[in-house]
């Protein structure tokens, strides 16, 4: 009978070498190079956050100034009665739906109304809407963008 060696799943480290071989290292790549290599990987860097300042613009003390997104343009429009048109992928039931309320608040990726009549409050998910309608004009303040910039 022929005896086995149990598969550990991991590359055996023996001599300081990591045990994948390649044509430039037929006996895998030294440690201290591979932890040069890991050095050399860019760092990445996180997304700026929904409502963050315009990177490169200048601000006068007391000024704020947000990006122009769809959430933006509803907080500024709380209060206000909206219709939200959205539609539903893979759905037996149903493929469309308006929503019609009050705007309670909106996040990156939602949409809180409520229904004046039965008071109820609807959770509508951004990836879902297709567009947005409103009975009154919108607040917007548009982006100012840097001199020079059109």
């Amino acid at each position: 009978m022929s005896q086995q060696m149990p598969y550990t799943g991991f590359p055996q480290q023996q001599y300081g070498y990591d045990m994948y071989p390649s044509a430039q290292y037929p006996y895998g790549i030294p440690q201290q190079q591979q932890q040069m290599i890991q050095q050399q990987q860019p760092q990445l860097v996180p997304m700026q956050p929904s409502g963050s300042l315009i990177p490169g613009m200048p601000i006068t003390p007391g000024q704020a100034l947000e990006e122009s997104y769809i959430e933006n343009i509803l907080r500024l429009n709380r209060g206000k009665v909206i219709t939200v048109y959205q539609t539903f992928e893979n759905n037996s039931q149903w493929n469309a739906k308006i929503f019609r309320g009050v705007l309670e608040t909106a996040g990156r990726d939602h949409i809180i109304i409520s229904d004046p009549q039965t008071g109820k409050r609807y959770l509508l998910l951004m990836v879902n809407t297709d567009y947005i309608t409103a009975d009154e004009e919108l607040n917007y303040i548009p982006p100012q963008l840097p001199t020079g910039v059109r």
